[in-house]
């Protein structure tokens, strides 16, 4: 009966309309369809994945669901709708859409894995991903026969045993590389391990799926045949040709340049001449598009280049609507009955079993500890976009039928959704530095010929050059034990794919990366604190934290811990224009700073830099700076002093210490009660600093390093004319909380309160002064509450302001919300 039903094709859709007013129906034609199709999906993934956020899940979920919900699975039942909104005749135009969205975001796959990396896995990750394949392979190819003798009745036995063999055998790279960053562990052998496993997995899949696409095309085997063998050949004559031609183009774009134009759109132009070839051979587009990524050189700028071209528009724009497609192709209400449900549970089970247990067993045979090999094994079980894309090719090929396609997709969803909690519940890395071994938390110290250590933190190229100058101005003396510098620098974790290419840098040498031996390396950050390292006597280790962040900050503070670090410097929010005034870079440094300002395990500076020292490094023999400290009393001031004068060792440094007192005659009321908050009563505080002061004194050298002068005021606003007499320094030294009522009335307005008082009159753009401020607060078991409170301005503000960007869905975080 079937033979005699008539078929009708639907027309064809116009691109664009007329308009409403001419009495067209802006949603019968393609583009404005489409544009409505695109925005619908985009909308409804980010606000579930802002939902799905407190549970710590990767954002393909949220996209997945998505998908599903905009399908006859949700919103689909209604045939109104579905008939409006996504109609059969749109499929064509949202397909071909969908697909070229998913050539180039396989060729941003393809970037991301580095066939050297592969090269130099271990045997141990070897082992772990082959076990990870094959017992998960082997128990598909079982499920199958299951599968076929009730769901899938009359499918081709060989794609389908293959199909299913894959798509449970799967490990998703990219969403494996964000679940491990987004829980810290790259850091971590379970981290290591797990990405050198995926990427081994990752490339097998694609070989099988190769051979399940071959093997789906025809019912010859001769033809299947011709399909590999071409296939193949194309892969070789790529990796013959393809990297040759890339490498020259990226030795014509130096790094700090932008890539040619002409660059940009021949690579383009190769994907899709890979993706016509491969499609043309049989084995689906996206295969061209994959190979020809893999085929980049992944050395230098070009690579990241292209990345940054192309990604926002094919991740936020085309990709969108693969999900929609796949959507509308998966029908949860396909799975009814007893038998349905039954089959769904018995694939969950054994894509958990296989990839889980095979994992655990060849990692206990390594001799991984069990709860490691345990977290292995519910890591690699990470499925994603890859996932739906085995599944979506066999749903075209007439692999997998309806209600099969739709338990394949709820399982990849539950596996993937299940990773992260699964993962925090048994594995938890974190290791305290014993409190008798981290000794120095402070620059202030009995011992001062103890080996000092900084974790310096930067944004960007930027900072590097007066970064490397207070680094120069911390050598202290030949005497001491020297000087070790952590410099880390801070990249955000984003949902770009160029966030994680940033990954699988850094975890060439784990992560944080330390920059051993000699191997060259184009980043600008690392060959110029490598340069100030062979020049110095400075011992000095490059390294990048990347997170997100609302996390930053613990990376920050935990790289200090495990470093046992006296001191951490970080670069204040703002940056100086070309006219001298002070502009926010971006407010979310900010609130890092203030995170960290109140959780860190050591002292904290924060540099207002006004190009300290120039714009580029001064020698050792060329420094000639005057650094000013203010000092009111106070252990942050104690602490910004001790400092300075580890600074004044430098032969190329005058220290000018300023000491305010305040006169006999002046109203000091409320003064007992600021210095009982500050940490003790007013007569312990007073002897503390007057302890400190006369150290100071007697290590005033003859040669006029250091020059004391001591100030009686009266009122704020004397001393804030003294400080402005000293406006022709290089550098303040100040500390984040003075105390007394004299710094309290200084600066009660100040839009920086995180600063303090007199680091927020140094910076505000009322204080005429060319020098850079260094805002000092000394590590403390425990912060006053005025400390304390000073780091709350401002943070419910900023709390509403992004509860209001989320569900408005607005994209970036860039703006100020002060």
């Amino acid at each position: 009966m079937a033979s005699n039903a008539t078929v009708t094709c639907p027309a064809p859709m116009a691109a664009t309309s007329n308009g409403v007013f001419q009495g067209n129906d802006p949603l019968d034609f393609a583009l404005p369809l489409a544009i409505l199709q695109i925005c619908m999906v985009v909308v409804l993934s980010r606000v579930l994945a802002f939902l799905l956020r407190p549970l710590r899940q990767p954002r393909v979920i949220a996209e997945i669901v998505g998908g599903i919900l905009l399908g006859p699975s949700a919103l689909g039942r209604s045939h109104t709708y579905l008939n409006k909104v996504f109609p059969p005749k749109s499929y064509p135009v949202l397909d071909t859409l969908a697909n070229m969205g998913l050539l180039f975001f396989m060729f941003l796959v393809g970037l991301e894995l580095d066939p050297r990396s592969l090269r130099r896995t271990g045997k141990k990750a070897l082992s772990i991903a082959l076990a990870g394949i094959s017992l998960p392979f082997a128990l598909g190819i079982g499920s199958s026969f299951v599968l076929r003798g009730t769901i899938s009745k009359g499918v081709s036995e060989a794609p389908f045993l293959v199909f299913m063999g894959v798509a449970l055998s799967i490990t998703a790279f990219p969403v494996l590389a964000r679940i491990l960053a987004e829980l810290k562990l790259l850091t971590t052998d379970v981290g290591r391990m797990a990405m050198s496993a995926a990427a081994v997995n990752d490339v097998a899949a694609w070989i099988l799926l190769a051979l399940a696409v071959a093997l789906s095309g025809s019912h010859s085997p001769i033809i299947s045949l011709w399909v590999l063998l071409s296939g193949t050949g194309f892969v070789l004559l790529c990796a013959f040709l393809v990297p040759p031609v890339f490498r020259w183009m990226a030795k014509q774009s130096p790094e700090g340049e932008p890539v040619d134009e002409l660059f940009v759109c021949a690579t383009l132009c190769t994907v899709l001449a890979a993706g016509f070839a491969t499609d043309a051979i049989g084995i689906h587009a996206l295969f061209g598009g994959f190979i020809i990524g893999v085929s980049i050189p992944k050395d230098g700028p070009f690579a990241g280049s292209l990345v940054e071209k192309i990604e926002d528009l094919v991740s936020g724009l085309f990709l969108p609507l693969y999900f929609v497609s796949s959507g509308l192709k998966t029908n949860v209400a396909t799975i009814h009955g007893g038998q349905s449900w039954g089959l769904l549970v018995l694939v969950i089970c054994t894509a958990c079993f296989g990839k889980i247990i095979g994992t655990v067993v060849v990692s206990l045979l390594c001799k991984v500890p069990f709860q490691e090999a345990l977290a292995l094994g519910f890591l690699m079980n990470t499925k994603g976009l890859v996932e739906l894309i085995v599944l979506n090719i066999g749903k075209d090929r007439g692999v997998l039928n309806d209600q099969t396609f739709a338990i394949m997709v709820l399982m990849a969803l539950f596996t993937t959704f299940i990773t992260t909690p699964l993962v925090m519940a048994v594995y938890k890395p974190a290791k305290k530095t014993s409190r008798s071994a981290y000794k120095y938390r402070t620059i202030q110290r009995r011992d001062p010929n103890t080996k000092f250590r900084i974790l310096a933190c930067f944004h960007s190229t930027r900072n590097v050059p007066s970064l490397i100058n207070l680094i120069e101005a911390s050598r202290g003396t030949e005497r001491r034990k020297g000087l070790c510098v952590y410099a880390m620098h801070l990249m955000e974790l984003t949902e770009r794919s160029s966030a994680i290419l940033m990954v699988h840098k850094a975890r060439r040498n784990g992560l944080p990366f330390w920059n051993r031996g000699a191997s060259p390396d184009s980043n600008q950050v690392v060959v110029a604190f490598e340069a100030f390292r062979q020049l110095s006597n400075v011992h000095i280790r490059p390294m990048t934290a990347i997170s997100g962040m609302n996390s930053m900050h613990e990376d920050i503070c935990g790289s200090a811990e495990r470093k046992t670090a006296a001191i951490i410097i970080l670069p204040f929010h703002k940056h100086q224009r070309l006219d001298g005034q002070l502009e926010t870079t971006r407010t979310d440094f900010r609130y890092v700073n203030k995170r960290v300002l109140e959780h860190a395990p050591c002292s904290v500076g924060i540099l207002v830099d006004r190009g300290l020292g120039g714009a580029t490094h001064v020698s050792a023999s060329d420094v000639d700076s005057v650094i000013t400290a203010l000092f009111f009393g106070g252990p942050d001031d104690r602490e910004a002093l001790a400092y300075g004068a580890r600074m004044a060792e430098h032969p190329g440094i005058s220290l000018v210490v300023i000491r305010f007192l305040v006169s006999p005659n002046a109203v000091r009321e409320n003064i007992a009660l600021e210095i009982t908050e500050a940490g003790g009563s007013s007569d312990e505080l007073s002897s503390r600093d007057e302890e400190f002061i006369g150290e100071i004194k007697e290590k005033i050298p003859r040669d006029g390093s250091i020059k004391y002068d001591e100030r009686v005021v009266s009122s704020a606003a004397e001393a804030v004319g003294i400080i402005r007499e000293q406006s022709r320094c290089n550098l303040y030294l100040v500390g984040r909380m003075p105390v007394g009522q004299l710094v309290a009335n200084m600066n009660r307005n100040s839009d920086c309160p995180e600063l303090g008082p007199v680091g927020g009159l140094l910076s505000s753009p009322d204080f005429p002064t060319a020098a850079s401020v260094l805002v000092v607060q000394q590590y403390r078991s425990e912060l006053s509450s005025s400390s304390l409170a000073s780091l709350k301005v401002g943070d419910e503000e900023r709390e509403m302001t992004e509860r209001d960007e989320e569900e408005e869905e607005t994209p970036g975080r860039d703006s100020d919300t002060n």
